[in-house]
């Protein structure tokens, strides 16, 4: 069978995901860690969904009542409920969760929506993109470590304030140098090391975990994907076709479940760590 023309130009399976795992950057990644290097796609799409779930929270507030709650507000209130439970059991001062249970309800929502983007067709985003001229676009946040390593980062820098906050310079400090093996002269580098250690521990796996997750969940769709786009009038095409359907189906229900379970994950770990900012060893 004469070829048409159109076998030559269609990319290979490694070419396809290979581009669709390329971000849409300021300039080209080089081979050492560059912070001048900017993936345009996650910070839009982490900036819009995030002013999306913030706009969500304000219309729930704004429209409650007093009365019998619509299904919006009930859903609401059923987040807020559960969040603020899980706050109570981890973190003890009433004054602190003002502020964490929010902002833990508000993590939840926010890391939700950015996984939820992974639910989306996987061609879909960078077609449309793709009429504007965009050639890259990775329309799934969490699937980008710069994106999870920066929230956990954030989750860091919060307990870092509660920890001076709550034991004051002073008291940090020496918990820094006197925890977890006693206050001795000799052991104080080795307190600090392992202190040093396990708050770079904490803040990586923390990141990392949402990030493993996401990825993976990214690439599974892009393999379902390429059953999809390799259908054909045959017996072997047309399996691929249907598998493409059933497989993509299933995964699609299965991921809501690992979406939700990674922000909440997410969530009691912040919860976790700032609680532990409070505590005195």
């Amino acid at each position: 069978m004469a070829a048409t023309g159109h076998e030559s130009s269609a990319p290979t399976a490694g070419e396809y995901i290979v581009h669709h795992l390329q971000h849409l950057q300021n300039k080209k990644q080089s081979a050492v860690v560059d912070f001048s290097v900017f993936n345009f796609d996650s910070i839009f799409w982490s900036v819009l969904l995030g002013v999306i779930g913030c706009w969500l929270l304000y219309k729930a507030a704004a429209k409650a009542t007093s009365g019998v709650p619509g299904r919006f507000q009930a859903a609401v209130e059923i987040l807020i409920e559960m969040v603020d439970n899980q706050a109570k059991g981890i973190i003890h001062n009433a004054t602190s969760r003002k502020l964490v249970a929010p902002l833990a309800l508000t993590v939840f929502i926010w890391i939700f929506l950015l996984n939820a983007m992974d639910l989306l067709p996987v061609d879909l985003l960078p077609w449309v993109a793709g009429l504007f001229g965009i050639h890259y676009q990775r329309v799934v946040p969490t699937a980008d470590l710069s994106v999870t390593m920066g929230l956990s980062i954030s989750v860091l820098l919060v307990c870092l304030v509660y920890n001076v906050k709550i034991k004051g310079v002073g008291g940090w400090v020496h918990e820094l140098f006197t925890a977890p093996f006693g206050d001795k002269w000799f052991l104080y580098p080795v307190n600090f090391a392992m202190q040093i250690i396990e708050f770079i521990a904490k803040t990586v796996s923390h990141g990392m975990r949402l990030f493993g997750n996401m990825y993976a969940g990214e690439l599974i769709f892009m393999l379902i994907a390429l059953m999809g786009g390799a259908w054909s009038l045959s017996a072997t095409g047309i399996g691929l076709a249907v598998g493409h359907v059933v497989a993509g189906t299933v995964w699609a229900i299965f991921h809501i479940l690992i979406i939700t379970l990674q922000a909440f994950i997410f969530m009691m770990l912040a919860l976790i760590y700032v609680g532990q900012a409070h505590d005195s060893h």
